[in-house]
């Protein structure tokens, strides 16, 4: 069950600092390195709605250390809900 705390970890980490976590698309181990996350992120959503607009989504790259907590995350991308995402 070290994958579901890895999220877990990743999404209370965005739902108290970022924003409320859309999805998580990939969870990857390195022994030496610790893990690393790609979560995406729904991004103003307010102001999307309010002009009637498709809602932006961001794709965020999150590292974690070997005791599965985060020291870093960075946008990788952001793009329309409903376009098509490519791989980074």
């Amino acid at each position: 069950m070290e994958i579901k705390e890895i999220m877990n970890n990743v999404a209370d980490f965005f739902n108290n600092h970022i924003a409320p976590l859309h999805k998580i698309t990939s969870v990857e181990v390195n022994e030496n390195e610790g893990w690393r996350v790609i979560a995406e992120v729904i991004e103003e959503k307010e102001y999307m709605k309010k002009y009637a607009k498709d809602e932006m989504l961001g794709t965020y790259e999150v590292l974690l250390n070997n005791d599965k907590e985060v020291t870093s995350f960075s946008r990788k991308d952001i793009r329309y809900r409903s376009a098509i995402g490519q791989e980074m």
